[in-house]
């Protein structure tokens, strides 16, 4: 696990945005479809989170059968969103051990964590289900301590089997109840619909993830707001426990 080639499609350029302070944690955030690391590091640069390095790989360029096969930057196929969508678990586990390989030299001292927007957020949703599991989708072992996961407006792939794996697994149900998770999602939202930000939260819930938070923004679209990603920071900053981070 852990190559920069999924079936075929390499990952594209990383981004990294070093701490201006101490380094105490590192995240690595992921974009939505169609997008790339570029934008997302201009996004987490402005933030102020002095001791946070921020790592922003691009996904791989591939077929998406949403788009009827037109190529474009995706962590893994992707249909209609809807309540029967078919998850790509190849292509989610290939993205999901890229994510990893990318944590795995960071240094034993700095906490870890993924988030993301949209799709990004569905992968890092993801690998924080490998995580308390402690195996990708095939069962290879998945090896990186997580501490802290951010989702917006995105959705949680494999949640109709999450609380079964789960729940037979005491280890497995001791590392769901560690992790924070936070998901945010627009009330009017056009492309993930709000329903599926509420799922996701309830789904991870139901799974024994005992410290979600579900923040909903009313009347907020497919986007990112100010005031969302001032959340994010104070819950980051809290949940990780940095020093001196405002």
């Amino acid at each position: 696990m852990g190559s920069r080639i999924a079936r075929g499609y390499e990952f594209g350029r990383t981004y990294v945005v070093r701490p201006k302070g101490q380094h105490q944690a590192t995240i690595v955030w992921l974009h939505g479809l169609g997008d790339n690391g570029s934008s997302s590091s201009q996004l987490l640069e402005s933030l102020s989170l002095p001791n946070i390095k921020w790592i922003c790989p691009t996904a791989p360029s591939r077929p998406v059968s949403l788009l009827g096969g037109f190529p474009c930057t995706a962590w893994f196929d992707v249909g209609e969103i809807s309540e029967d969508l078919h998850d790509d678990i190849e292509g989610l586990d290939a993205s999901a051990a890229h994510i990893a390989n990318l944590l795995s030299t960071e240094p034993t001292d700095v906490k870890v964590g993924i988030g993301g927007f949209s799709m990004g957020a569905a992968i890092a949703l993801y690998s924080t289900t490998c995580y308390a599991l402690g195996r990708y989708g095939t069962g290879h072992p998945y090896t990186i301590n997580l501490r802290a996961t951010v989702g917006l407006s995105g959705w949680l792939p494999g949640w109709r089997s999450l609380r079964s794996k789960i729940e037979s697994s005491n280890e497995a149900a001791r590392r769901a109840a560690s992790i924070p998770v936070i998901l945010a999602h627009g009330t009017s939202d056009d492309v993930v619909p709000y329903r599926f930000g509420e799922k996701s939260a309830h789904s991870l819930a139901m799974a024994g993830f005992r410290q979600v938070v579900f923040k909903p923004y009313e009347g907020l679209g497919h986007y990112t707001v100010p005031k969302e990603m001032d959340e994010v920071v104070h819950w980051l900053a809290s949940r990780l426990g940095l020093q001196g981070s405002r």
